[in-house]
Formats: structure tokens, C-alpha cells, sequence
């Protein structure tokens, strides 16, 4: 029996700029945006912040959701798979590149960067359910009978 491939992404990181929305001939919507996600390396005896960026593309209504409420900045978790692409350029020389294909978005930290959002709860317990607010999913759960 043959091996199964696993190609899983799942990273938090930060919008470099402005998510930018288009269509395919099919009439798919896909949204396109760049995630900044550091790593911490050593360079000398100190421990630095090394950036790392990433291209990332939503497809379909989850992509529209994401051009539209996400900007430059916001901090964002995904869930995705990784697709290479090869291609020509106009000067003849063969490119080459990794995506992210994004099967979720979790938006994280407010629209204007302000506090109170429920984004303590997300880094702690994980994402909030669709359709929930932080708050109704802090719930303790003492109704529940099991």
C-alpha cells in the first residue's frame, strides 16, 4: 500500500498590505494578500525576529469576506495547502512559486486595531465558533447535563 502525502499549512502571522480581489474566467472570486509570520533565530548571542512572508490565495465567498474586511496589518490565522506553479516570464526565463491555498480564515484582533474583541479568548481557547461572539463562547457550560 502506497504512503499518503500529507500537504497541511497552518500559520498566524500579518496582512503585509491591502488583500486585492478579482475574478477568474469561471466567474470565482479569488482574493490574494501577503502574510508576514516571523521566526525567532539566533544571529550572534541575541535571539531576533527573522520575517518570513507568504502568498496567500481564498477562493469563492470565504475570499470576498476577506477583501473585504481585512487590510494592511490585521492579524489572521490559516489553514490551508500549498500549491506550486511554475511559469515563463516575458523575458523568456521559467519562474516559480509557492502558494498557500487558504481553506480558512480566522480573522483576528479588531477592524481598527482596538482592544476588547474577544482576540484573548481566540489565542487561549481557539477559534470562535461561525456565527458565536467571543463572549456567548466563554461560556462555562454549567447548563450543559454531561
Amino acid at each position: 500500500m502506497a504512503a499518503t502525502n500529507i500537504n497541511r499549512v497552518v500559520m498566524t502571522g500579518n496582512l503585509t498590505k491591502d488583500p486585492e480581489l478579482r475574478s477568474l474566467p469561471s466567474g470565482t472570486s479569488v482574493c490574494e494578500f501577503r502574510l508576514g509570520c516571523n521566526t525567532r533565530g539566533k544571529e550572534g548571542d541575541e535571539w531576533v525576529d527573522q520575517p518570513n512572508y507568504f502568498n496567500v490565495k481564498v477562493y469563492g465567498p470565504h475570499g470576498e469576506n476577506c477583501a473585504q474586511w481585512l487590510h494592511k496589518g490585521r492579524p489572521v490565522a490559516i489553514d490551508g495547502k500549498l500549491k506550486w506553479r511554475e511559469w515563463e516570464a516575458q523575458d523568456g526565463t521559467k519562474r516559480q512559486a509557492i502558494d498557500i491555498i487558504a481553506d480558512n480564515v480566522q480573522f483576528l484582533g479588531s477592524r481598527d486595531g482596538t482592544e476588547g474583541d474577544g482576540t484573548d479568548y481566540v489565542q487561549e481557547y481557539g477559534p470562535v465558533p461561525v456565527g458565536a461572539t467571543a463572549a456567548a463562547a466563554q461560556d462555562d457550560g454549567e447548563d450543559i447535563p454531561f
